[in-house]
């Protein structure tokens, strides 16, 4: 997913005004984050308001995650160091989105320059071998984003013993093995080729005699589609669903800091307010646009059909089941995890865990959890 690279940094950071010394007379209303607020020892009805803890969460152009970017755009959050929207007033946290080609966004993550970050279940693995992770929603999955494009062969025999373009140690070419393995094909028939994705696709689409067959992502499957009428999709992620998951991720020593839960509810509750906006038909299509504008500047009609391809998971309930199913936790995250063995992107399994905090990669349910109960 490396898109083009727009991140933004604060230029100047801004110390927050001291609490109220003990002789004060005057006290700053209450905030509805609980866990941001004292009271007063000698006062029962004031409460001081804490300074908002702050966090930085980086992330890049992609369907759920350019999310974040519109969300900022209409107010819930306030993406500038010492900016506020309505959402972090709620849980007194101070929210700066970093905006950043999706391997630069890991690499922050890594190397501790942000407390979050937006990635897949399979990039993590690597990620979390330097710095323990938890990942506290789900936000899509691919169900046919990810894709194999030909021309001029139209069967996997077809296919057999012909380059296909890629990015190596990837989603791309880790759907690519696993389509395979589907069709209970032998790997070592279907060699895979290192390209950068942009650059496969324009040969691709520029009918290069020496790139047939290609392996990429939205918006690249669509746009290629398009401009040849031989091209066609061989498979696609379609047929492994629920395998690669679009997330957000919080380092533990960040959810362990003062504010860490109230971050993680914040964001949760961006999401599915804006999740809302795309479900209500009065503010969906400008949602989408919204999306679409951040994400390679796609319309409304292609949005239409890379949300299908892209599926969300709008709903807590369903980000929770899968989370917790036996089939996510025992069977994909295993293959995960065996693949990045593989292809040398970790020198062994990472050590999971699913809502204990004990793995060096957790997947924690508990938030959503949260969440679902903040809204009974």
């Amino acid at each position: 997913m490396k898109m083009k690279s727009m991140w933004r940094w604060s230029v100047l950071s801004c110390f927050i005004a001291a609490l109220a010394a003990a002789g004060c007379t005057e006290s700053k209303p209450a905030t509805t984050a609980t866990n941001n607020r004292t009271a007063n020892a000698d006062t029962s009805d004031t409460d001081i308001k804490l300074p908002p803890a702050r966090f930085r969460l980086a992330w890049s152009e992609y369907p759920s995650w350019s999310i974040f970017g519109v969300a900022d755009e209409v107010g819930l959050i306030d993406g500038t160091q010492n900016g506020m929207g309505s959402i972090e007033k709620e849980f007194n946290v101070d929210i700066e989105l970093v905006l950043a080609d999706y391997d630069q966004c890991i690499n922050l993550y890594g190397i501790s320059m942000t407390d979050a970050v937006c990635i897949t279940n399979i990039d993590i693995l690597p990620a979390a071998r330097s710095r323990a992770a938890v990942a506290i929603i789900p936000t899509s999955t691919s169900a046919g984003a990810d894709a194999c494009i030909t021309a001029g062969i139209d069967s996997l025999e077809g296919l057999k013993g012909k380059k296909t373009h890629g990015l190596e140690k990837s989603v791309s070419q880790y759907c690519f093995d696993r389509c395979l393995e589907n069709r209970k094909v032998a790997n070592a028939d279907y060699p895979f080729s290192q390209m950068d994705p942009a650059q496969a696709a324009v040969a691709f689409q520029g009918k290069d005699p020496s790139v047939q067959s290609i392996m990429v992502w939205n918006p690249f499957v669509m746009q290629s589609l398009r401009s040849r009428s031989d091209a066609k999709v061989l498979f696609s992620s379609e047929e492994i669903p629920e395998e690669i998951i679009d997330m957000v991720v919080v380092s533990k020593d960040s959810l362990n800091k003062k504010g860490g839960k109230d971050f993680a509810m914040a964001i949760l509750k961006t999401f599915y307010v804006m999740n809302e906006r795309m479900a209500d038909p009065k503010t969906s299509d400008q949602t989408l646009v919204g999306i679409g504008a951040k994400f390679s500047k796609l319309e409304l009609a292609d949005m239409k059909t890379i949300v299908k391809q892209t599926r969300f998971y709008s709903d807590p309930n369903d980000a929770i089941r899968l989370f917790t199913s036996d089939l996510f936790q025992k069977e994909t995250m295993k293959k995960v995890n065996d693949f990045c063995v593989k292809y040398g992107m970790t020198p062994e399994p990472i050590n999971l865990s699913f809502g204990n905090k004990e793995g060096a990669m957790d997947f924690d349910a508990s938030y959503l959890k949260s969440y679902i109960e903040s809204k009974k």
